[in-house]
C-alpha cells in the first residue's frame, strides 16, 4: 500500500514528566526557542532541552514551591522565585548558584531581565515590584502602584521602561531612571495576564482574563486597538519577530492580529490546553504547556498561518480598511533606541546612589544568612553530554560559519501516524531529531520502540512518596514496553482533565486473553456506552430549566432576586455560573449581593472541584476590594444621632458580611497551608484578610 504523507499546520512534538511533583511554572527561551525551564512543588528547577527526552540539569536550593521563572537574554542565566519570596540566579555554563535576593513577604509571581543583564526585576503577589541589582545582591527601587498581584513584567526594548501586569485589571509603565509610574491602562475589566512590547516601535500588548487583546500607543499613551474574538483567557501573547503581527494564545487556540484597523488574520485550533508561554524559531512557533507533572511541547508552522491580507470574518466588526502608512499596515511611530552601556546603564547607576539614600532603597551587603543559603544551592548536570553539547560550546571559538537553524520535522496526517502506532505487527521506526540550543540539527535517534509519551527520569532529592502503577506491555513481534504512572488524585478534581472521570477504557474492551476469543459486539459495546446516559440527560435538563428560570428574572433588572432565586436551587453549579458572570463585571456587585452569596462562597471554597474554588476566590477577592472599606468605617463609626433608618440598615448588612468574612477567614487560612498555586491563590486571599484581626 503506498503511503503519502500530510503536511499539517500544528502538531505535538512531546510530552514529558517534568518533576516529581506537580509543575508550578516554566519558562521557554526566547533566544532560541530551544530550552526550556521548568519549576515544581518539589522545590527545584529544571532545565531541558527542546526534543531532548532527559533533564540536562537540575538546580536546588529553594525550600518552597518554585513559582515563575525566567532567561536572560542570552540564555546564559536563569532566575527562580520562589513561594517564600526568594530569589536565585543560577549560571548555567558554570553550573553553579551566582545570587540569593531576599526582599519579598510574599510568593513571587513574575519575573524579568533588563536587556543589558545587569539589573532584574520581580513582581509579589503583595502588589510591590523591585528592581535589583543582581551583581551587589540588593534591591535598588521598589515601585508602589498596584493593589493586586503583578502577574507579569516586561522591560521595553532600549531598556527605559518597565510594564506591569496585575489582577487588578490595570497596566501599568514605569520609567527606572525617574523611579516612577508614567501612565495606567485601566481598560481590561479582568486581571491582566501577560505584557508584551512590540519590538521595534513605540506599542505595548496585554492580554487578560477578560478575554481580550488590546494594544497601547505609547506616544499618545491610548488604546489603539482591542480584540473581541478570544473565545477563553489570554494566557501568552508573542509579537512576530519583525514585528508585523501579534499572536495570541488562549485555550486550545492560537490567533493572528493586526492592528490600526484591529483584524484578526488567522485562527489556528491547537490542542495545547492552556498553553504557558510562547517562543519563534525558524519561523515555527514552539509553545508549551503543563498539567500536574507532566510538560508538553507543541509546534506550529509559521509559514502556513495567515499574518496579512484578509481578515477572518466574524470574529471582530468588518471596519473599512484604510491604506496603510507603512510596509506593515500601521502608522508610522517612533522606534526604540537601542540600550548601551555609556547610556542607560550610567542613569540606572545614578539611580541606584540617588536611591540607596533614599527611604524606599533596600540595598544591603551580602550577610552571612546569603552565603548560608548560596552553599546550600545547587546545580546537579544530570545529562553530561547533552549539558556539554548544549552549553560548552559557547565558550569555544569557532573559525568556521554557524550552521542554519533547522526547523522541527512536521509529522505525518496523525489519522496515519495513530493508525500504525496501534495496529500490532512490525516495530515502527521513529526518527527523533537532536537539535541544540543555538537550533542547530547535530544527527537523528532512531528507535525500534513505538514511544507514544516519553517518561524521562528526573532525580530528585527526598521525593514524597507517590502511589505508581507499573503496566507492562508484550507483544509477539514488539519488545516489551514498561511505563510507570503516578495514580490519579482522589482530591481536588481539576478544570481541565485528559480523561473523563468514572469512564474507563476497559469496560469497552474484551477481556479475553486469547486472541482467538470473540471480540465484544456492537450492542454490547453501545450498552456500555449508554451507561448513565438517561441520569446524564436528566440531570442537564434539570440544569438548563435552572438557568432559564434565572435568566427570566434577571431580566427583570434586579440581579439580588436573579441571585436569590439561584441560591434558593440548592445546585452550585448554578451559583458558579451565576457568579462568574457577576465577576466579569464588578460593577454588579452591591452590599446587599454579599449578605446572600459570603455563605455560598464558604461552599466553594471547600469544593473538590478545581472550577468552584477559582470562582469562590475570585468573588471573594473583588468583595474585599470593593467593601471591605465600606464595612470597616461603618462598624467603627460612633453612633448617630436621631433616627436614621437607612444607616441603621446598612450597619446591619455591614455586621452580617463581617460575621461571615471571619468565618470564611478560618477557611482560607487553613487551606493556605496547601502547596502548589491554590496555595498561592488562598496565601493572596489571607493577606487581603488580614485586616479582620485588627
Amino acid at each position: 500500500m503506498a503511503l503519502t504523507s500530510t503536511t499539517i499546520t500544528s502538531w505535538k512534538l512531546q510530552e514529558i514528566v517534568a518533576h516529581s511533583s506537580n509543575v508550578s511554572s516554566l519558562v521557554l527561551g526566547k533566544s532560541s526557542g530551544r530550552l526550556l525551564a521548568t519549576g515544581g512543588e518539589d522545590c527545584r528547577v529544571n532545565i531541558w532541552a527542546v526534543s531532548k527526552p532527559n533533564c540536562i540539569m537540575s538546580l536546588t536550593g529553594h525550600t518552597s514551591p518554585v513559582e515563575c521563572i525566567q532567561f536572560n537574554s542570552s540564555e546564559e542565566r536563569v532566575v527562580a522565585g520562589s513561594q517564600s519570596g526568594s530569589l536565585r540566579l543560577w549560571d548555567l555554563e558554570a553550573a553553579k548558584i551566582l545570587r540569593t535576593l531576599m526582599g519579598h513577604k510574599a510568593s513571587i509571581c513574575s519575573l524579568d531581565f533588563h536587556p543589558m543583564g545587569e539589573y532584574l526585576a520581580s513582581g509579589s503577589v503583595d502588589s510591590n515590584i523591585k528592581l535589583w541589582d543582581v551583581r551587589r545582591k540588593g534591591c535598588v527601587f521598589r515601585y508602589k502602584g498596584h493593589t493586586q498581584a503583578v502577574h507579569c513584567l516586561a522591560f521595553s526594548p532600549d531598556g527605559k521602561w518597565l510594564a506591569s501586569a496585575s489582577d487588578d485589571s490595570t497596566v501599568k509603565l514605569w520609567d527606572l531612571i525617574a523611579g516612577k509610574m508614567i501612565t495606567e491602562f485601566t481598560s481590561h475589566t479582568s486581571a491582566v495576564n501577560v505584557v508584551q512590547f512590540h519590538p521595534n516601535e513605540y506599542l505595548l500588548a496585554s492580554g487578560s482574563a477578560d478575554r481580550t487583546v488590546k494594544l497601547w500607543d505609547l506616544e499618545k499613551f491610548n488604546m489603539i486597538g482591542s480584540s473581541e474574538g478570544e473565545t477563553g483567557v489570554v494566557r501568552s501573547i508573542l509579537f512576530n519577530p519583525d514585528g508585523s503581527c501579534l499572536y495570541s494564545g488562549s485555550e486550545n487556540t492560537l490567533r493572528v492580529y493586526g492592528w490600526e484597523p484591529d483584524r484578526c488574520f488567522d485562527v489556528v485550533h491547537v490542542g495545547w490546553g492552556k498553553v504557558s508561554d510562547l517562543a519563534i524559531s525558524n519561523n515555527q512557533m514552539i509553545a508549551v504547556s503543563y498539567s500536574q507533572n507532566n510538560v508538553s511541547w507543541y509546534i506550529v508552522d509559521l509559514n502556513r498561518v495567515k499574518k496579512s491580507g484578509s481578515v477572518i470574518q466574524g470574529l471582530i466588526e468588518d471596519k473599512p480598511i484604510p491604506a496603510p502608512t507603512s510596509a506593515m499596515g500601521t502608522t508610522l511611530r517612533r522606534n526604540y533606541e537601542r540600550p548601551t552601556t555609556s547610556c542607560t546603564g550610567q542613569e540606572m547607576k545614578r539611580s541606584s546612589e540617588a536611591d540607596r539614600r533614599s527611604p524606599e532603597g533596600e540595598r544591603r551587603s551580602p550577610s552571612s544568612e546569603d552565603e548560608k543559603e548560596d552553599k546550600e544551592s545547587s546545580a546537579e548536570i544530570t545529562n553530561p553530554e547533552d549539558y556539554k553539547e548544549i552549553f560548552q560550546p559557547r565558550s569555544v571559538i569557532s573559525r568556521t560559519p554557524p550552521k542554519r537553524n533547522e526547523p522541527f520535522p512536521a509529522p505525518l496526517d496523525h489519522s496515519f501516524s495513530e493508525s500504525v502506532l496501534e495496529k500490532p505487527g512490525p516495530a515502527v521506526k521513529i526518527v527523533t531529531p537532536v537539535i541544540d540550543r543555538a537550533g542547530q540539527l547535530k544527527g537523528p535517534i532512531t528507535s525500534s520502540t513505538p514511544v507514544q509519551r516519553v517518561e524521562p527520569t528526573v532525580i530528585a532529592a527526598a521525593p514524597r512518596p507517590v502511589g505508581v502503577v507499573t503496566t507492562t506491555v508484550t507483544s509477539p513481534s514488539r519488545p516489551v514496553v514498561t511505563t510507570t504512572k503516578p495514580k490519579p488524585s482522589t482530591g481536588i478534581i481539576l478544570s481541565t482533565r485528559n480523561e473523563p472521570i468514572g469512564l474507563s477504557a476497559g469496560e469497552f474492551l474484551s477481556h479475553a486473553r486469547n486472541a482467538k476469543a470473540s471480540v465484544m459486539g456492537d450492542d454490547e459495546a453501545l450498552a456500555q456506552i449508554r451507561k448513565g446516559h438517561d441520569t446524564m440527560c436528566v440531570m442537564l435538563t434539570s440544569r438548563y430549566k435552572n438557568l432559564d428560570t434565572v435568566r427570566s428574572v434577571w431580566a427583570s433588572g434586579d440581579v439580588k432576586i436573579s441571585l436569590d432565586s439561584a441560591v434558593s436551587m440548592n445546585d452550585l453549579s448554578i451559583v458558579v455560573d451565576i457568579l462568574n458572570i457577576i465577576n466579569l463585571k464588578p460593577s454588579l456587585w452591591k452590599l446587599d449581593l454579599c449578605t446572600s452569596i459570603l455563605p455560598q462562597i464558604e461552599e466553594l471554597l471547600q469544593s473538590k472541584y478545581e472550577s468552584y474554588v477559582q470562582t469562590g476566590c475570585m468573588s471573594l477577592k473583588l468583595i474585599l476590594k470593593r467593601f471591605w472599606p465600606l464595612i470597616s468605617d461603618t462598624l467603627t463609626a460612633p453612633p448617630s444621632v436621631g433616627v436614621d433608618i437607612t444607616r441603621e440598615e446598612r450597619h446591619q448588612k455591614c455586621k452580617a458580611c463581617y460575621k461571615q468574612l471571619k468565618n470564611l477567614s478560618n477557611v482560607v487560612k487553613n487551606r493556605a497551608e496547601q502547596v502548589g498555586r491554590h496555595g498561592s491563590t488562598f496565601k493572596e486571599l489571607q493577606l487581603l484578610m488580614a485586616p479582620l484581626d485588627y
